[in-house]
């Protein structure tokens, strides 16, 4: 690769950590809530708005990491020869691999779609366990591993060569990979699910839901399909290939940082939010890139081996670093809602004091909770107008019996949540947040409660 391809490289992984936090951002919200629709009988309104509501879940960042997934999986998996010496597959066996790939996205949310309804639990809930996100976490490692060349994802011969008389290899690959995709996004989707989700528990209507919930995952995989029918003969071969493949496995090595901190949120480096230090973690970043993160292989000498090998720790303990300084500053942002964790104890000194309260349930897991946290409420306007509430966080990231009874008590189907209760003490029913709002929204809402 040449000196200023890397160069390039650098510069724009160090803007990438500068503005990592903007990265993150999530675009749907409960503006596309389809339980007026059903409730109103309109079912092919319904239908079109958790369609449309899919769509815009996949185009928004949150979902982002799983495009290199999908490039991972199907470039250059036009494969051998059909059997008999035919010619290579072609975009036929594409849009096959790539349906089984969406099939499985469309089978995780509508099972896990399913139980939040019936249970009552949030979408996403899953992601609460402990053991989840390693398990995901594991599986970045190994696709990361298989994009650095450390081995290459493909099914046994013997087993490739069964698959290939009853409809070719892959398929069920693909399908599996589509299971873990589903799971990985499901916590960037459960504002445009909750319509759904309240129509299943209200009306236990599970034969409907479910068709509502895989009309919304293949919103949710259009996008994907189009990538993975065009990405399936990019080729492996070539130095342009192998620096996609590198920029893909450290996409995915970081993921798996973020999934291992879920299990473990100790686990991190506590860094001031000194001035500069942003800049200086983005000079590491850029650092780790120049010395071959990227343009290095795992094939070459010991020398090149070892640069390679600091250069990825540099760059992926960089990023983890930058969200937790981003995580430090609006903990410390002067000003700030002065949040506190104990909703009883909230309840009953508003009681006292005759104050409104307004309460955010959200978890560590929730994309749409963190783009709350970093854009809503340190806007001034909100800062301000919410003086005059006491204002609580409720930690939705582990179950446990008594988050379930707060959820029974306030309705709560989906994270983010913010409840309004007024200064006599009553919910005020007739609005609540559900999914991200921008500042000027919540300023107009909190204004409403007295």
């Amino acid at each position: 690769m040449k000196i200023r391809t890397v160069v390039a490289l650098a510069v724009m992984a160090f803007l990438a950590v500068l503005f990592a936090p903007n990265l993150l951002s999530v675009g749907a919200t409960s503006r596309l809530d389809s339980a007026g629709a059903l409730e109103a009988g309109h079912l092919w309104v319904a239908a079109g708005v958790v369609f449309a509501g899919g769509i815009l879940t996949a185009l928004t960042p949150c979902v982002f990491p799983l495009i290199p997934i999908t490039v991972a999986i199907f470039s250059g998996r036009g494969g051998p020869a059909q059997a008999g010496g035919g010619a290579p597959r072609g975009r036929g066996r594409a849009a096959a691999l790539t349906s089984c790939y969406v099939l499985g996205m469309a089978a995780t949310f509508v099972a896990l779609g399913i139980a939040a309804g019936l249970s009552g639990k949030a979408f996403g809930q899953a992601l609460a366990s402990p053991i989840i996100p390693l398990v995901l976490a594991f599986f970045f490692i190994a696709l990361a591993l298989s994009m650095f060349g450390a081995f290459e994802i493909a099914l046994p011969p013997a087993l490739a060569l069964r698959l290939n008389q009853v409809g070719g290899a892959g398929f069920a690959g693909a399908f599996s990979m589509g299971l873990v995709a589903g799971l990985i996004a499901a916590p960037c989707t459960g504002p445009v699910l909750l319509g759904i989700l309240a129509f299943v528990a209200t009306h236990q209507s599970v034969a409907l839901g479910s068709l509502l919930l895989f009309l919304y995952a293949l919103g949710v995989g259009a996008p994907f399909f189009v990538i993975g029918v065009f990405s399936f003969n990019l080729g492996r071969s070539g130095p342009w290939m192998d620096a996609v493949k590198s920029v893909v496995g450290v996409v995915l090595l970081i993921m798996a940082v973020f999934e291992i901190r879920l299990s473990f949120p100790s686990f991190g480096f506590n860094l001031p939010a000194a001035p500069g230090i942003v800049f200086l973690i983005a000079g590491l970043v850029a650092a780790g890139v120049l010395l071959g993160a990227i343009h290095r292989s795992f094939h070459g000498s010991a020398v090149e081996k070892t640069l390679k090998t600091v250069g990825l720790a540099l760059v992926i303990l960089g990023f983890t670093a930058r969200l937790d300084v981003e995580n430090v500053a609006l903990a410390q942002s002067p000003g700030g809602i002065p949040w506190v964790k104990d909703l009883d104890k909230a309840l009953a000194d508003a009681k006292v004091s005759h104050q409104p309260v307004f309460v955010d349930f959200y978890a560590d897991w929730c994309a749409a909770c963190k783009e709350l946290d970093r854009k809503t409420y340190p806007d001034a306007k909100v800062r301000n107008e919410a003086k005059r509430f006491i204002a609580v966080k409720v930690d939705g990231t582990h179950e446990s019996d008594a988050l379930g009874k707060i959820y029974d008590r306030y309705k709560v189907e989906g994270l983010p949540t913010v409840i309004f209760i007024g200064s006599d003490g009553t919910l005020v029913k007739d609005q609540r947040v559900i999914g991200f709002v921008e500042p000027a929204e919540m300023v107009s809402l909190l204004k409403k409660v007295n």
